[in-house]
Order: C-alpha cells, then sequence, then structure tokens
C-alpha cells in the first residue's frame, strides 16, 4: 500500500494538506504524521471500494446480470436500491476499522517485500495460491461461525435478507459482518510474504470476485470453484457452500450442496414452476431456520 499512498500523497494530499494549512495558518501535517496517515488512508481507501463497488457491480448488473431474477417471488421491492443504501450505510464503518491494519503495514509490520527477485519468481504464483487457500479457509469458518444462533441474527442475517441477489448484494451487509469476513485478507501479510504488486492485484479481484458470486449468471460449473452457482445455493438454503472462491473446505467439513441442474439453465431457473417451488422450500425452511438463529 506505501506505493499506492506514495502516489497519493505526491499528486492529492500534499496540495490538500498544504491547502488547508494556509486556510488555518497552520503547519502543513508531514506526510509521517500518524494522524495526517489515518485520515489520508480513510479518504482513499473509502473512496477506492467505493469506486470500485459501484463501479464493478453496476457494469455486472448491466451487461452479466440476468434481470428476469427480480421476476423471482422472493426478489424484495425496490431490492436493488436497498442493496445499495445497505452497502453504502456499511462501508464508511468497514474503512473506520480497516485503517490500522494498512497502517500497520506502512509502518513495516507486514510481510510485504518489493523486491520481485527477493524470494524467487515462481514463488509470486505461490504466495498467491496460499492467499487464496489461507482467506478461503479463513473466511469459511468466519462464515459459517456467523451462522450460529448466538451472533445470527445480531450481525449476519441482514445479508440474508437478499435471498435472490443482484450484484449490489455484494457489499450490502451488516458492517461487522463485512469486516470480519475481510480479516483474513489483511491477515494474510502478516503471516507469509507478499510482493507488495501481487498483494495489490489480489486485493482487486476479491472484490471482484465477491461481485461475481451475487450476479446470477452462472457462466461455470467447475465442482471446486465456489462461483456465483454454489454462492446461490448458499442464499437459498442458508446452511451450505460457505466458501468464498473453492468448495474445498465445504467438501472437507460435509456442508457442501451442489447447485441443481436448472441453477445453470437460464430458460429453467426463469421457470415460474421452477422459482414457485424455490419459494414454498424456502417458506418452508426458513420459520425453522430463524427461530434456531434468532433464540
Amino acid at each position: 500500500m506505501d506505493v499506492v499512498m506514495e502516489y497519493m500523497d505526491t499528486y492529492v494530499f500534499d496540495g490538500v494538506y498544504n491547502q488547508a494549512a494556509a486556510l488555518t495558518s497552520t503547519t502543513p501535517l508531514p506526510r509521517d504524521s500518524l494522524l495526517r496517515q489515518s485520515l489520508s488512508l480513510f479518504v482513499f481507501i473509502y473512496a477506492y471500494i467505493v469506486a470500485f463497488y459501484f463501479g464493478t457491480a453496476g457494469l455486472s448488473y448491466r451487461y452479466i446480470y440476468d434481470k428476469k431474477q427480480e421476476l423471482h417471488p422472493k426478489f424484495l421491492p425496490r431490492q436493488k436500491l436497498l442493496e445499495m443504501a445497505c452497502a453504502s450505510r456499511a462501508l464508511p464503518t468497514i474503512t473506520l476499522m480497516t485503517v490500522p491494519w494498512i497502517l500497520a503495514e506502512l509502518h513495516g509490520y507486514s510481510m510485504v517485500y518489493k523486491e520481485w527477485s527477493k524470494f524467487g519468481y515462481v514463488y509470486l504464483g505461490v504466495s498467491a495460491a496460499m492467499f487464496i487457500l489461507f482467506t478461503d479457509f479463513c473466511i469459511y469458518w468466519v462464515h459459517r461461525l456467523q451462522h450460529h444462533p448466538l451472533v445470527y441474527a445480531k450481525c449476519h442475517k441482514l445479508h440474508h435478507k437478499w435471498i435472490v441477489c443482484t450484484p449490489y448484494a455484494s457489499h450490502a451487509f451488516h458492517p461487522v459482518d463485512g469486516y470480519l469476513q475481510s480479516l483474513p485478507y489483511h491477515m494474510a501479510v502478516f503471516i507469509f510474504p507478499m510482493h507488495e504488486y501481487v498483494y495489490l492485484a489480489l486485493f482487486a479481484f476479491v472484490n471482484v470476485w465477491s461481485v461475481m458470486i451475487h450476479d446470477g449468471e452462472y457462466m461455470a460449473s467447475n465442482a471446486l470453484v465456489n462461483g456465483a452457482a454454489h454462492h446461490t445455493v448458499h442464499h437459498l438454503y442458508f446452511n451450505y457452500n460457505y466458501g468464498q472462491f473453492t468448495t474445498l473446505f465445504d467438501r472437507m467439513f460435509n456442508t457442501y450442496r451442489k447447485p441443481s441442474q436448472e441453477i445453470y439453465d437460464r430458460s429453467r431457473r426463469n421457470s415460474k414452476t421452477v422459482q414457485a417451488a424455490q419459494a414454498q422450500d424456502i417458506d418452508t425452511a426458513l420459520p425453522t431456520l430463524e427461530n434456531k438463529k434468532t433464540q
């Protein structure tokens, strides 16, 4: 992140803080000021995630999302706007809780490195695979524990308001829920080394992936990849497919549910008969699930 903040300081924040100092007749905050770094990180991260969320989800909704899904009986009135409003409320708090992790990285406490050849070029790919597997394992357990009766109603239930999702559901959650599921991404570089550009690329990837698994377009039926079809099963039936990137840990811990064939077939999944059957299954199961989780 230091390479990003160096650029932002040079082209944005130096001018902002100098102007603020001139207006208030004070000395500009230096770049190594913890207050300045915290403020700058908050502004940058918040602007980045808002632009990335609305940009990526907006493009996905415009060009990929199957809008016939909005006719599903479990699609809420004005749901797209509700998802955007929910995300807009969550993102400032998530950003605030994220700043200390990035500060720790900027101050050299992480294992992020700059030299491409420091651990060899093969390790660049190995570290990317380690990042995916580590975060997938951690998010699996964070996600699964959020379905525990003691915490579900307080935190994760809000995200399950969106039974039939649009891409805007990707970040539409309680801020604590979103923060907890983002923690493994920050923890990874404090556990094993990663090149700064590999880490930045993966950080962008995970945000795109979060949108993709909520976009309702099931372009792949790979049994190992936790794609949109698998995550749709999670939103429809709740207690399955907790993984983020793969189905590996769902298979390992017996929470895997294979998507039915009609989920992959656009004409079949938009059938009123199929949607009515899904709605009936949800109505039958939901009272039991809700009672268990909210007691």
